[in-house]
């Protein structure tokens, strides 16, 4: 069953028409990689399914959740709903803890125990239960990437979207950033990610979705698009982006 459904979406910034009917679904469980060039709308679809861009025409459903810019339903939608982008966007005068114990006790109402009890339970799960009253400077950048994949999880999403989580890290902390999506994805989370990381794409997600101007070029399972692409254009990607 879809817990994503994408139906020839279509998004302009003015004149520059950035989605053109797109139509893609994941289903529950599932880990969806979005790759393709600079400027191909790979965000900007990311963005819509969120509801963080309006978008002119076409249907998207996440969740059980019609995504539209009704407040009340945004709102509705984004308890369900994980976004992590590459800018940590932590609050640099709250502790890591508190950090995260914010939305859960603001936008979903649980009590100062739960949310205390939540925020210590996903900071062990991306490894950093003893940063937990550190504040975000005293962090490494992957450090801060990770309390801000736990900061969504304590959430207690359905679908957690990552938008190039990795592209501000070097290498050493691209790695333990992508460990920890490595185990959400072992565990089932359903995930949707646009990602530069070819060989994470490849090796942990179960689709991969290729943009190209605005479109789903090609999709299917992961190991099927990198080994026998269909279109040159694919085929340049992969020449150009996997070394």
């Amino acid at each position: 069953m879809s817990v994503v459904s994408i139906e020839d979406v279509h998004k302009s910034f003015g004149a520059l028409e950035v989605l053109k009917g797109v139509s893609l679904s994941v289903e529950r469980g599932q880990v969806v990689a979005i790759i393709g060039r600079s400027g191909s709308g790979k965000s900007t679809l990311l963005r819509c399914v969120n509801g963080l861009e309006p978008f002119q025409s076409g249907r998207i459903e996440v969740a059980g959740h019609v995504v539209d810019q009704d407040p009340e339903r945004l709102r509705m939608l984004r308890k369900d709903v994980g976004i992590v982008f590459q800018s940590y966007n932590l609050f640099p005068h709250l502790t890591v803890g508190k950090n995260i114990m914010l939305s859960p006790r603001v936008t979903q109402k649980v009590s100062a125990a739960e949310a205390l009890e939540r925020a210590k339970e996903v900071l062990a799960q991306v490894g950093l239960l003893e940063k937990f009253d550190a504040y975000p400077d005293a962090l490494s950048g992957g450090q801060q990437q990770r309390v801000a994949i736990a900061r969504s999880l304590a959430m207690q999403p359905q679908v957690m979207l990552f938008d190039e989580v990795t592209s501000a890290l070097d290498p050493e902390l691209t790695g333990e950033v992508l460990l920890v999506m490595e185990q959400l994805a072992r565990k089932g989370m359903t995930m949707m990610l646009v990602t530069h990381e070819m060989n994470f794409a490849r090796g942990v997600a179960n689709e991969t979705v290729f943009m190209h101007e605005g479109k789903v070029w090609e999709h299917g399972p992961s190991a099927k698009l990198f080994s026998s692409p269909e279109t040159a254009e694919l085929r340049n990607f992969i020449k150009v982006n996997i070394k």
